[in-house]
């Protein structure tokens, strides 16, 4: 597996916040300039949740990761998949993507961030940081200060912050060791926003980075 070098802003997409359909959250995003998004449904039924990835990987310019559905993603084609501490293990699902497919995992604790760097995962993702509502059965908020024990445990390995992000923190997430910022209300639940709230996020992240 090569080094995943991610986005300052990892978008994932929500349609019942947003009132779009995956694909058209994935257009204005694209527009806003995002690289890497995450198609996350917990509503919709296998069969709809196949027919909305296989439309949105048709799209060009951006890689694709799947929220939980290794299945899904691979019968799909999209880029890869993100698992949670319930999911099929990562390194089940690598057997089944093979080499090339980008494997992300939820940590929310540093035992499991640090035990993670054993996994064939290609990046962690830590929270969440603050409290959020687009996951009401959320793991207890761990803030920037772990998530700066997380960094100097982990290296120089891609983290993503999760949970409660928003264009207001972002930049602390990044400065407290984050190499990109997961962010789903912020970025999609005014869909007339989406495509400014997107260019924002981007030139937010790139500037705490440069500080």
């Amino acid at each position: 597996m090569a080094e995943l070098k991610l986005p300052k802003v990892y978008p994932i997409t929500d349609p019942r916040l947003s009132g779009l359909s995956h694909s058209e959250q994935i257009g204005s995003l694209i527009e806003g300039g995002a690289s890497l998004v995450q198609i996350r449904d917990k509503y919709a039924s296998s069969k709809e949740f196949f027919e909305i990835v296989r439309e949105c990987v048709e799209i060009q310019d951006v890689r694709l990761i799947v929220n939980d559905r290794v299945d899904i993603a691979m019968m799909a084609g999209a880029d890869g998949v993100h698992l949670g501490q319930d999911d099929l293990s990562p390194t089940e699902a690598r057997k089944l993507l093979g080499p090339d497919a980008i494997i992300g995992f939820s940590t929310h604790t540093i035992e499991q961030a640090v035990a993670a760097l054993e996994l064939p995962v290609d990046y962690i993702a830590f929270g969440p940081i603050f409290p959020t509502t687009t996951k009401p059965d959320h793991d207890a908020v761990v803030g920037l200060g772990t998530l700066r024990k997380i960094r100097g445990r982990i290296g120089n390995f891609p983290l993503v912050g999760i949970g409660g992000i928003n264009l207001e923190n972002l930049a602390a997430v990044i400065d407290a060791g984050a190499d990109s910022v997961a962010m789903i209300s912020a970025l999609v639940a005014d869909p007339s926003t989406i495509v400014k709230n997107m260019r924002k996020a981007l030139r937010l992240g790139e500037n705490a980075q440069n500080r």
